[in-house]
């Protein structure tokens, strides 16, 4: 299975973001992973970074700010603590997410609603009456 379309846009602003940023951080990050994100963009998609706005408001792909956080807590923290908070914030945000999913895709709340649809629409029974039964028991005789 191929990378997602998504991912290659991301990738490819990532790659524009890389451009961005000042040398001493860009080289920061490892050549192979730099060309990895190079080669592997969507060379369609264009996605224009103004240095001039802050990054949360540049609507960038949730991908994008996913590996941006990354790189941020893998090359460019150098404070540890600094790390150890933002693994903190990570793991909350992570938790959320989860805690979120589990809510909206609930198995058990899922088949509760099933089983309510299930109820309300039942099969209604017929019932014969008490004439009909004799009827039906004195057609059984004679067909004997």
């Amino acid at each position: 299975m191929g990378v997602s379309i998504n991912v290659r846009q991301a990738y490819s602003e990532i790659d524009e973001f890389l451009e961005l940023i000042s040398n001493e951080q860009k080289n920061k990050i490892p050549k192979k992973l730099r060309n990895f994100f190079r080669e592997e963009k969507d060379a369609n998609y264009i996605k224009k970074i103004n240095s001039q706005i802050p990054i949360k408001n540049q609507k960038l792909k949730e991908e994008t700010l996913a590996i941006i956080a990354l790189l941020n807590l893998q090359y460019w923290c150098e404070d540890e603590e600094e790390k150890q908070r933002l693994k903190e914030i990570y793991a909350k945000n992570e938790k959320k997410y989860q805690e979120h999913l589990q809510v909206q895709f609930n198995p058990n709340e899922i088949f509760k609603k099933k089983e309510n649809i299930t109820e309300s629409s039942s099969i209604i029974e017929y019932k014969e009456s008490i004439i009909k039964k004799i009827i039906n028991k004195i057609k059984n005789i004679f067909l004997r």
